[in-house]
């Protein structure tokens, strides 16, 4: 398979050497030269500069890593030539043209994975597994939160000028990690409500650094979400109620937990279930890259499709709002 990667900042980085690692040595770097990182890993690589001219080397797929305010210059080209699409998170920064996409996928059979990969995480996949089995019972809570320090992502780049911080790429904490916007709805079902609370504060940017999230779900259920650019040492946590348990999960060491009591007993101790051995952060990446070679070659449907992405960009601007927003 001929794969194009469009964007190559760190995490487009990650997806070319991680196509290199599966095996997959047959790919076309789309630059604007714009990126921060050396370029000495990607020599001996085809590159185009112009997106009509790399489109016209017919890829089976396109890798879509570059600024979130650009995704939809490389996405709706790359649909209208039917190439499939691995699109990075969120599928855009506002949900102009996105009906232009839906309809260039649509009209050429394309397949669309969204990158939040958070969905490939095993202990994420474990609490799915357990609220589908309905060991905790009925849903009554959940609650997730993600606090990192900004200026330690890309030590080699002032973070005032990555797009993680500029409104005019897409930046600002909420779009930024907005996984858990995924995440919540994969686990708790639609949303039907949302408000939010956004700051600038702490770190003084002109998007927010600072989110603090409520939602109500469509089953009766509710939730927050707090999300922030300061915390240092970063957390990244899940930990969700129902009516016969709990079950937790904790990024920092992967592992999720869960109590489980019925009605009229005293919660039970904690049963731990914990990632692989030798786990670490790039295996969601490699699995998702697994995943889609399995939807380029017709084996499986995208386990996060395009309407998963557009319905969390949704959520995230409404959580930008700082409003109290109902979904139909």
């Amino acid at each position: 398979m001929k794969f194009l990667i469009a964007g190559l900042g760190s995490i487009g980085r990650r997806h070319f050497r991680n196509l290199l690692a599966l095996g997959e040595r047959d790919i076309l770097l789309f630059r604007t030269h714009q990126a921060t990182l050396p370029d000495d890993e990607l020599y001996g690589f085809p590159v185009e500069t112009d997106l009509h001219t790399a489109l016209s080397h017919h890829p089976d797929a396109v890798i879509i890593s570059n600024p979130t305010s650009l995704h939809l210059d490389i996405a709706i080209p790359a649909a209208q030539s039917g190439c499939h699409i691995l699109l990075e998170k969120p599928v855009s920064h506002s949900m102009e043209r996105l009906d232009v996409l839906e309809q260039a996928v649509q009209q050429n059979g394309v397949k669309v994975l969204v990158g939040y990969q958070f969905r490939f995480h095993p202990g994420l996949q474990q609490v799915k597994r357990i609220l589908d089995s309905a060991a905790i019972g009925e849903l009554l809570s959940a609650r997730a939160h993600w606090g990192e320090y900004l200026p330690d992502w890309h030590p080699w780049e002032d973070y005032k000028l990555g797009y993680a911080a500029r409104p005019e790429l897409g930046g600002g904490v909420v779009l930024t990690l907005s996984h858990p916007l995924d995440y919540l709805p994969w686990f708790m079902g639609d949303v039907t409500s949302m408000w939010s609370l956004i700051s600038h504060k702490g770190l003084n940017m002109p998007v927010e650094d600072l989110a603090e999230i409520g939602l109500t779900f469509r089953k009766g259920s509710i939730g927050s979400l707090h999300l922030d650019y300061n915390q240092r040492p970063p957390s990244h946590t899940l930990e969700i109620i129902g009516t016969r348990g709990t079950v937790k999960w904790d990024n920092a060491d992967g592992i999720t937990r869960l109590s489980t009591a019925g009605p009229d007993e005293k919660a039970g101790s904690w049963q731990e279930f914990s990632p692989p051995a030798g786990f670490e952060r790039n295996w969601m990446f490699l699995d998702e890259l697994r995943h889609f070679f399995e939807v380029l070659l017709g084996n499986t449907e995208p386990i996060c499709t395009l309407q998963d992405g557009i319905q969390t960009l949704r959520l995230s601007l409404a959580a930008q709002s700082g409003q109290l927003v109902r979904f139909a």
